[in-house]
């Protein structure tokens, strides 16, 4: 099995019982297979599973759809509500490299989007871990004007969020999507 007609390119060989076979993977869209019989027995041959891509593989994912938002032509016929929905989901859940891949997303996706592409209420949980951070930096004498890369990643977020969302004539809305009631009512009575 190759990735080349020619099974010049990541050539993988097998021979003898399905017990010597390993599980591999080709890069691009494409398999070619050669099935050579050496006539010793009568066994009907072998059988293997083609899978395309990996559920899961997050860094394919990733590529793949900052690629499509970079696309100005592209833009307007992919489904950018389900999309911020999902990477939102995404920025939540996920921790380290993975959360910051997520966010640079979520702001291209803020940059290219149109009033009404994006629930602005889902990032009220970055909002409030980004309001922690905030408060804890606040108190971090330690390590004064260092922050660290999630910190700088969501500034960066909300505040081209909010820039975003005062272009679009949407910042009221924008700001009572981000905050508690109770948030609302100790910001009033200071």
């Amino acid at each position: 099995m190759s990735s080349s007609s020619d099974f010049q390119q990541d050539r993988h060989s097998f021979s003898g019982s399905p017990q010597k076979w390993n599980d591999f993977e080709l890069p691009g869209d494409t398999l070619y297979y050669r099935f050579t019989s050496d006539m010793s027995n009568t066994e009907w041959g072998y059988k293997f599973t083609v899978t395309a891509g990996h559920l899961g593989r997050f860094q394919t994912g990733f590529e793949i759809l900052k690629q499509m938002l970079s696309e100005e032509r592209v833009i307007p016929h992919l489904p950018l509500a389900k999309i911020w929905e999902w990477q939102v989901g995404v920025a939540c859940r996920q921790t380290g490299h993975q959360r910051l891949k997520a966010i640079h997303l979520l702001l291209k996706i803020v940059q290219c989007s149109t009033q009404g592409d994006c629930d602005l209420t889902l990032l009220k949980p970055l909002w409030q871990l980004f309001t922690h951070m905030e408060n804890n930096s606040c108190h971090d004498t330690a390590k004064p004007g260092i922050l660290l890369p999630l910190h700088r990643a969501l500034a960066e977020l909300f505040f081209v969020t909010e820039n975003r969302v005062t272009e679009l004539g949407s910042l009221q809305e924008y700001l009572l999507a981000l905050n508690t009631e109770d948030h609302l009512h100790r910001c009033t009575a200071q």
